[in-house]
């Protein structure tokens, strides 16, 4: 947001971050970062060690551990940048102790790759952040705490110990003027099993609107202030679903909760939209909703093959999905 003569305005603005290279399938690169990296973004590109940049598509993300990964092709890779990269070897953050060593590998200020090093200053740190997309204040826990620097655009980069294997997924810098050299991690014994979860989502790719899958409903947002104040879940209310729609015929219920679509977090409407813009008409999504029963939310499962919007509703398609 931009403040003006006339008001604040928004506009968007490029943005950078740091990745891992975790694994590679038949057909992909394999990179993990934090969530926060690529959250609301319209477009991604990757560049490796000797400035070769491709374009990357979002794996899969996890907002409530800040950890997303990201795809490229390996057909987009040229064999020369192939030749000097290669999969990250992965450590045991459970056998970290205070005073080891660590480096931390990241983009410091989006300028290029840069180094720095540093100790474990604590373990299983809790803090609270800001997420500047959403507004939502995030509570991380179980975080690895270090000295080595930490700055904006190392989000997502490689915390290593001293054998050069991945130990953490830096995350945050503690920003103030009477705090210096406290950084995060996230241990990479807590990420690697969500990272392998992550790896196994297709590569999301947006579909044309005529060819894309509909739920066939209309909803609102459970954000912060309602989620305290009422005592409902986060994510996308359910408040009517369309007689038309693919939903109808399915075992969702007006008044539930969609808080994850195929263990994709869903914060709201607009979440939920972007994570649907990648699944074509026919396709069968399973969501986790959360459903009151008897006076208490309870977690459940629904699955919904989704259907193309009537022609005749396209019209009328705000905050409708």
């Amino acid at each position: 947001e931009v403040e003006t003569f006339f008001g604040t305005t928004s506009q968007e603005v490029p943005a950078s971050g740091t990745g891992v290279i975790v694994g590679q399938n038949d057909d992909e690169l394999l990179i993990a970062t934090n969530n926060h990296v690529v959250s609301g973004a319209t477009s991604l590109s990757v560049s490796f060690i000797d400035d070769e940049t491709v374009e990357g598509q979002i794996k899969g993300t996890d907002a409530d551990n800040d950890l997303a990964v990201v795809a490229v092709k390996l057909s987009d890779i040229k064999d020369e940048t192939k030749s000097q990269i290669k999969i990250a070897v992965m450590g045991n953050s459970d056998d970290l102790e205070v005073g080891d060593q660590v480096v931390a590998i990241g983009n410091a200020l989006g300028t290029g790759q840069s180094l720095t090093s540093g100790y474990i200053s604590a373990k299983d740190r809790t803090i609270s952040s800001q997420d500047e997309s959403t507004g939502e204040t995030i509570t991380s826990e179980g975080l690895i705490q270090t000295d080595a620097a930490i700055n904006p655009g190392n989000s997502g980069g490689a915390l290593l110990n001293m054998k050069g294997e991945l130990v953490g997924i830096n995350a945050a810098k503690y920003a103030s003027t009477e705090v210096e050299g406290i950084g995060y991690a996230i241990p990479i014994s807590k990420s690697q099993d969500i990272i392998d979860q992550l790896t196994k989502r297709r590569s999301k790719v947006d579909i044309p609107e005529a060819e894309r899958g509909y739920l066939g409903i209309q909803g609102t947002n459970v954000d912060e202030n309602a989620a305290k104040t009422f005592g409902m879940p986060r994510g996308a209310y359910v408040y009517k679903i369309l007689e038309s729609g693919a939903a109808a015929s399915s075992e969702l219920w007006e008044k539930d909760i969609i808080t994850k679509l195929d263990g994709q977090t869903v914060r709201n409407m607009e979440g939920l939209q972007e994570i649907l813009a990648g699944y074509r008409a026919g396709e069968q999504v399973e969501l986790t909703v959360q459903r009151q029963i008897d006076g208490v939310y309870q977690e459940l499962t629904v699955t919904v093959t989704l259907a193309a919007m009537p022609a005749e509703e396209q019209a009328a398609a705000s905050g409708q999905q």
